[in-house]
């Protein structure tokens, strides 16, 4: 009888933990600064989509958009802190923990985001996901956003017309540079203050890509903008090195291979979203968006390009010189 009691014990102790261990799946936090219906916002909710599917019962995903847990200036850190598990900060944020990221700040470097797509895939620009590996920060892959357009409070055909006009920057110093070449004022701020900031005078300008525009309602709130497609908005998607190599082999096995189907769909998104999102604006009537001429354009990029040279020591002329071949 003993025997037997101490059996059904054991039984019922083993199904005890093997339900536990059931109802105790994988909890990943991915938070980010944007709305769900941008290309990063669309590829957050596609990850959640497929997780949930093929690791059922293991993972469990929590998405958590427009800036609700953190904002883009310290979402690094929680991510570093385990607050969060997976972020898709800008490329422009990861200037405290390598150099050679600045690349993609650089204006006038990529024609398209074909081009940057042909750098991206290629040995050079595969070796930069694992820049930070010893930082703690897991680089898993790029995600486009686009290309970047400038607003101003009057039309922007020239570099004259941006002197003295405050713009607001991500925290990078190649963005820095970029508008004190022609003779502007940056002004960093966090992307959640961007909108108030445009509609109280606190910044005369912005630089963001048409999909980021349209959602965060910037063109309600300046009346011009310049299709300037001078600089590139990416992201890198990443988690802690912790967390990532702490999952079970299977799961992380798993997840990376949605990672590369999510990041494929969402690169083939970024382009079609924001030519819907350049059409709504124009559809609102609210603001006017300027094109330059061959030869305006020239002006603007003859202002910039010297910003290359101040940073070719940092992120390495091999880099630059193979970023730049993609565009020819």
């Amino acid at each position: 009888m003993l025997k037997h009691l101490i059996r059904l014990t054991v039984l019922a102790m083993a199904v005890g933990l093997t339900m536990t261990a059931q109802a105790a799946p994988v909890v990943i936090k991915f938070s980010h600064v944007v709305t769900d219906n941008t290309p990063k916002g669309q590829g957050a909710l596609m990850f959640k989509k497929l997780a949930e599917e093929r690791l059922a019962g293991k993972v469990q995903v929590q998405v958590f958009p427009s800036s609700q847990l953190f904002g883009d200036a310290d979402e690094i850190l929680a991510l570093l802190k385990n607050d969060v598990h997976i972020i898709a900060p800008a490329l422009s944020k990861f200037s405290q923990f390598t150099d050679i990221l600045q690349i993609y700040d650089l204006p006038f470097l990529f024609s398209d985001l074909d081009a940057v797509a042909c750098y991206q895939n290629s040995d050079l620009g595969k070796e930069m996901l694992a820049s930070m590996d010893g930082k703690g920060v897991k680089g898993l892959a790029y995600w486009h956003n686009g290309m970047k357009q400038l607003s101003g409070p009057k039309p922007l055909r020239t570099p004259a017309d941006a002197a003295g006009l405050k713009f607001r920057i991500m925290s990078s110093d190649v963005l820095q540079k970029q508008f004190q070449a022609v003779k502007a004022n940056p002004q960093k701020l966090a992307f959640s203050e961007v909108y108030l900031a445009l509609q109280t005078g606190q910044i005369d300008g912005q630089e963001n890509t048409w999909s980021n525009i349209y959602s965060q309602k910037f063109h309600e709130v300046q009346p011009y903008f310049m299709e300037s497609n001078h600089g590139l908005l990416d992201y890198m998607l990443i988690s802690s090195q912790r967390f990532w190599k702490g999952l079970p082999d299977d799961v992380r096995s798993e997840l990376e291979k949605i990672i590369d189907e999510v990041t494929t769909e969402v690169n083939n998104l970024a382009n079609a979203e924001n030519e819907t999102a350049k059409q709504a604006i124009i559809d609102s009537g609210r603001t006017e968006i300027v094109q330059l001429s061959p030869e305006e354009r020239a002006q603007w990029v003859e202002a910039m390009k010297p910003v290359w040279g101040e940073f070719e020591d940092d992120i390495g002329t091999n880099y630059i010189e193979a970023a730049a071949a993609c565009s020819q």
